[in-house]
């Protein structure tokens, strides 16, 4: 061979290898933008979309939802989304704005969308029969009780709904979506098993807490767990002298035995409850927002595999 031809083959080799490179680059470089308002949606979008999407959380982790206030760099990812995926039920009360004033041309999907929400006035007139004030507590998120995806149930339906947005805006990777969805609902299947076994070992009387925040009543619902709260479901609305009062005698009259402080709040309200009742704090909850790496609930699963490990321990 001439030292002309292998000059040559190289060359066309070194075309190859660029153009593999360059075209492994493209592919890196077409994720699909996803923005999440917080963590544990990014995380579920995260879990559907695999590789083909970048996912940018606005609400990050261990941060407060209810009273967030967007940077001007969240502007820039918004306008820069394909799909933009929110929790709806009147949590995201900054985010239309935020939408509006960064020009978003992308998708918006409402991942709470089709579930069996629960109104405010139910549980509140639920969780005070004893007293009628209690069936106008805080009303700071409108109707209905945005924490929809501390139920396994619910998250299923967010799933199918994300899986949805993403074939939307990505039709070319819809075989990969439905299959981590799918793998995913079945992960989901075995969790929400996991949960009903563990507080099945649970008399149903003994399964009285304290939180912060009214966070957890469609795992009330779910689980059978009745859980008091001196704030509202808005983290925002402060927690009254007579709302605190009422919490504590309630302790003393159910024999609860534990509260607990949350990743999200300001929890000496919760240490207060529970120095004046003898109830101990039985650990941390994250109701709201994914932990960070070092602590346990980095994703949607562990979270709330990590909350019902915590209750149930502290109910036995």
């Amino acid at each position: 061979m001439t030292t002309k031809n292998i000059l040559h083959k190289k060359a066309v080799v070194a075309a190859v290898v660029l153009g593999l490179m360059a075209s492994s680059s493209a592919m890196a470089e077409t994720k699909v933008p996803v923005v999440a308002s917080f963590s544990i949606l990014g995380d579920l979008v995260s879990q559907v979309g695999g590789d083909h999407v970048a996912v940018k959380d606005l609400v990050g982790i261990n941060g407060d939802v209810h009273t967030y206030s967007p940077a001007p760099m969240d502007a820039v990812a918004v306008k820069d989304a394909q799909l933009v995926v929110i929790n709806g039920l009147g949590l995201e009360g900054w985010l239309p704005r935020l939408i509006e004033s960064s020009h978003f041309k992308g998708t918006e999907i409402v991942a709470s969308k089709g579930i069996n929400t629960l109104t405010l006035a139910e549980e509140e007139c639920a969780h005070h029969s004893s007293a009628k004030e209690g069936c106008h507590h805080h009303h700071h998120h409108g109707v209905y009780d945005p924490h929809a995806w501390n139920s396994v149930t619910n998250v299923k339906i967010y799933v199918k709904n994300i899986e949805a947005g993403l074939i939307k805006v990505d039709p070319a990777h819809t075989s990969d979506y439905q299959h981590n969805a799918q793998a995913y609902l079945q992960k989901l299947d075995k969790l929400q098993l996991d949960i009903q076994k563990q507080f099945a070992k649970i008399p149903a009387s003994q399964r009285i807490i304290v939180t912060s925040h009214d966070a957890f009543q469609y795992f009330s619902r779910d689980y059978d767990v009745t859980f008091l709260a001196p704030q509202g479901t808005s983290t925002s609305a402060e927690a009254s002298a007579a709302d605190v009062a009422k919490i504590i005698n309630q302790v003393r009259d159910d024999h609860v035995r534990a509260v607990f402080i949350e990743n999200i709040t300001d929890n000496r309200m919760v240490e207060q409850i529970s120095h004046e009742t003898g109830a101990k704090i039985g650990g941390k909850l994250y109701s709201d927002a994914l932990s960070g790496p070092s602590e346990p609930a980095t994703s949607y699963i562990k979270m709330m595999e990590y909350n019902t490990a915590t209750i149930a321990n502290a109910l036995k």
